[in-house]
């Protein structure tokens, strides 16, 4: 969960905006923009924004493969949505990860895409061990080493794939942390970083890295936050994700305009106050 709050002050100047589009050779052609036609997985997609980002991206053209592990809700998605792919996969799991690849790149030779977008949220208290020990576990497991297992799992595809991209998913909680989810924050941050570390070393393979920075957005990750002021409406929010990818085809990161206050507080030297508002504001911390 991140800031709602509002602004839309940008601080400094935005960061360019990678995208799914075409490329020559290693090189993304600006000009030719091109959010269609690509072949997407999407792990953590059975509800929230993974599911929401799943049936726009169909929309506009793409062949999208959700995973979860509930294969009843997989079933019942597909059911709903006919030509969404489903897979089970449990990304807490490395064995289920190893499995879930090796039967989307059978079903899905032409898979240019991967979305790591599973991820959980506890609010904890780091006063008492008992009381966050086994949530620290849970949350890194599920946030970080996720993530990096999907990539291991997927990378050496990619790099085979023309126009092939890696969107990670990080936070405005990775730029300013939430008093009550010390977790959260800490993979978050880990996975900008692996994300700036990872655009490095696959510099010039034609795997491009791109990170995905919600906002707190309405959805079921905390208790209540679906039905909360403070966090952006989902339909606006990954309304906003697809006209970044559309219109802004060089990012690196992907932010809509509520994250920019948590993302730049330390480069426009507000960063104590930015901290100060998101955690007086935050619902579940009061």
């Amino acid at each position: 969960m991140d800031s709602g709050i509002h602004s839309r002050d940008r601080g400094i100047a935005d960061p360019p905006m990678t995208a799914l589009c075409t490329r020559t050779g290693n090189r993304a052609k600006l000009k030719d923009m091109n959010i269609s036609g690509n072949t997407i997985f999407i792990p953590g997609a059975t509800s929230g924004i993974g599911l929401a980002l799943a049936l726009a991206l169909r929309a506009k053209g793409n062949t999208v493969i959700i995973g979860g592990r509930r294969t009843d809700l997989l079933d019942r998605i597909a059911a709903e949505n006919p030509g969404l792919g489903t897979v089970r996969i449990d990304t807490t799991d490395a064995a289920s990860i190893e499995a879930a690849a090796k039967q989307v790149l059978a079903r899905h030779p032409g898979l240019n895409v991967l979305i790591t977008m599973a991820g959980i949220m506890r609010i904890e208290d780091w006063r008492r061990p008992e009381s966050f020990l086994a949530s620290a576990e849970e949350v890194v497991t599920t946030n970080v080493l996720g993530p990096i297992r999907l990539i291991a799992a997927f990378v050496e595809h990619l790099q085979t794939r023309p126009g092939a991209t890696i969107v990670t998913v990080s936070s405005g909680l990775a730029f300013a942390p939430l008093r009550v989810t010390p977790s959260y924050n800490a993979s978050k941050a880990a996975i900008h970083m692996l994300s700036e570390s990872l655009r490095l070393q696959l510099d010039g393979t034609g795997v491009q890295v791109v990170e995905l920075e919600p906002p707190s957005v309405r959805t079921a990750l905390l208790p209540g936050q679906e039905e909360s002021e403070f966090a952006m409406p989902l339909e606006e929010f990954v309304a906003e994700v697809v006209e970044l990818l559309e219109t802004q085809p060089d990012a690196k990161e992907i932010q809509v305009e509520r994250v920019k206050f948590l993302r730049y507080g330390e480069a426009r030297g507000d960063y104590e106050q930015v901290v100060a508002m998101l955690n007086a504001a935050d619902p579940h911390g009061n």
